[in-house]
């Protein structure tokens, strides 16, 4: 009786929006969005036809708002962690294989989390360990060399979804060690690591696309026994053991004196000092492996997959490559931190048209915890043929953000924005006005926006330049079957491109030793 009383209220008080029509009656739209090569591109299509906020149908009779308006995104990152909260499926999931993290507590929890980890994530602390970056990036690029002498001395083809995997996503995992936990992996080293192993493993695990959709409606089939799930116990059971070791060993280094706790900027030195018990924001053990566990996996993955699509565009337009490779070598010196961030241009418009045209994250899903109304720039048709400047939502309302089509909507960000043009960044209104009316860092949504918003990323942006900087002026980089390479999606953690026919996530280029 009481879930009939809340469908019923939800269905009244919802505003009804038009929308596509359910093509499965099992699955509403959701399968084929997961299987489309560019499922930004059809919510743009959506957005066109239905407008700015429309309704979307998914699994076993349900339905998610869209929200396509930049209106619309700054009152919903408004009011995100209190009225927008993570669905069940995500908390579940989220709790299940990292714990207590930052991602999955709320309001006041949330909060306290994040005041307490934000430290180690300010640009003091990043600007003491953009060395070790470049520690790790000239590791991978001897890695790359010895590749090279091994076959001609002047170029190799290099598996680089691969070596996102054997290497530039090893390069991630070495960073995050090195620079945030005081812990090497030595994967660039060749040293196997178990962590190494279980992540490289993502990459030939097939995704099971009708259970995906199923336990988002039920969270209890996550506990259901398969092959992938196992992977994730693997992965969860490593990196607790990893960070256990990292919290013991930087624990003792700070008892000896080792390390100046006061001063110690870095993830596990703030983390430590939370725990302390007279810390302005305490964390319990529990919540602080858990942020060591996320911490490791979020950085790893989400900038690797961003790493390959930047040699990927510049594989394809060997102009911007050349044009990028010349400011490198002209400035000479590897850049300090503050020069990376202010005295390349061109570095700094290569890598955020690369997070704005591939975004890691394309889409994220919120429920509503109250009821509210959504504001819209511009007026949208009900499907009962209202027209109206606003939408109510009831608690329980699922509201769907496309980070791939906000990104890369030619209504806001013009004709070109499906194509990779750095440029833009540097010209005189070359982001459109209705692209500065979305809010998130840089007008882009990769690092989503408001109280949630990716807590890395200025750690994440220096990570990526370094890296681009090493790799750049030593080597050129080209499709190996010429500029017309197809390229698909493949799923490891995240989804992952690859070369058209390759299994797994395979992406091979030519790579060749840059020689002046």
């Amino acid at each position: 009786m009481s879930f009939n009383f809340y469908v019923a209220r939800n269905t009244l008080k919802t505003t009804r929006l038009r929308g596509p029509p359910r093509t499965s009656l099992i699955f509403g739209c959701s399968m084929d969005l997961l299987r489309t090569k560019d499922a930004g591109s059809v919510y743009e299509e959506w957005a066109r036809e239905y407008g700015v906020a429309y309704e979307v149908p998914t699994t076993l009779g349900g339905n998610k708002i869209m929200l396509c308006d930049p209106k619309a995104l700054a009152h919903f990152y408004s009011k995100e962690t209190w009225t927008y909260v993570p669905t069940k499926f995500d908390l579940d999931f989220i709790s299940q294989n990292f714990g207590k993290a930052i991602l999955c507590v709320q309001g006041e929890d949330h909060k306290r989390q994040r005041r307490s980890l934000s430290p180690a994530f300010s640009q003091a602390a990043i600007r003491k360990l953009y060395h070790v970056f470049y520690n790790s990036a000239y590791k991978a690029k001897a890695a790359w060399e010895s590749l090279i002498d091994a076959n001609d001395g002047h170029s190799a083809v290099i598996e680089v979804q691969n070596w996102c995997v054997k290497l530039l996503i090893h390069l991630q995992l070495d960073t995050i060690g090195l620079a945030g936990f005081s812990h090497d992996f030595g994967s660039l080293d060749g040293k196997p690591t178990r962590v190494v192993k279980i992540f490289d493993t993502f990459a030939m695990s097939a995704l099971n696309v009708p259970l995906l959709l199923l336990t988002q409606v039920f969270p209890l089939l996550l506990y259901l026994p398969t092959a992938r799930g196992e992977l994730f116990s693997d992965m969860n059971e490593t990196l607790a053991d990893v960070s256990k070791k990292f919290l013991e060993r930087s624990k003792e280094e700070k008892d000896a004196g080792v390390v100046d706790g006061k001063d110690d900027k870095s993830i596990i030195g703030v983390l430590i000092k939370a725990k302390d018990a007279g810390a302005d924001v305490q964390l319990s053990i529990e919540e602080i492996l858990a942020q060591m566990k996320l911490f490791i996996t979020a950085g790893y993955e989400t900038t690797s997959v961003s790493m390959t699509w930047a040699l990927i565009e510049l594989a394809r337009n060997p102009d911007i490559q050349t044009k990028l490779r010349a400011e490198l070598l002209a400035f000479g010196s590897d850049p300090t931190y503050d020069q990376l961030n202010n005295s390349l241009p061109c570095l700094d418009a290569v890598v955020h048209e690369t997070l704005r045209l591939h975004p890691p994250l394309e889409e994220f899903l919120r429920q509503a915890g109250e009821d509210d109304v959504i504001p819209l720039s511009e007026p949208i048709r009900t499907k009962s043929g209202r027209v109206v400047n606003s939408i109510s939502v009831t608690r329980g309302t699922h509201i769907g953000i496309s980070a791939a089509c906000i990104n890369c909507s030619t209504d806001i960000w013009g004709a070109d924005a499906k194509v990779f043009r750095p440029e833009r960044w540097l010209e005189e209104g070359g982001v459109p006005k209705k692209a500065q009316e979305v809010q998130g860092y840089r007008h882009i949504l990769t690092f989503v926006d408001g109280p949630r918003t990716c807590l890395g990323k200025g750690f994440a942006v220096a990570e990526f330049k370094t890296v681009m900087v090493v790799l750049v002026k030593g080597f050129m980089f080209e499709m190996r079957d010429g500029p017309d390479t197809q390229i698909e999606m493949g799923m490891g953690l995240l989804p992952r491109p690859r070369v058209v026919g390759e299994d797994g996530t395979k992406l091979p280029l030519r790579v060749s030793r840059y020689g002046g």
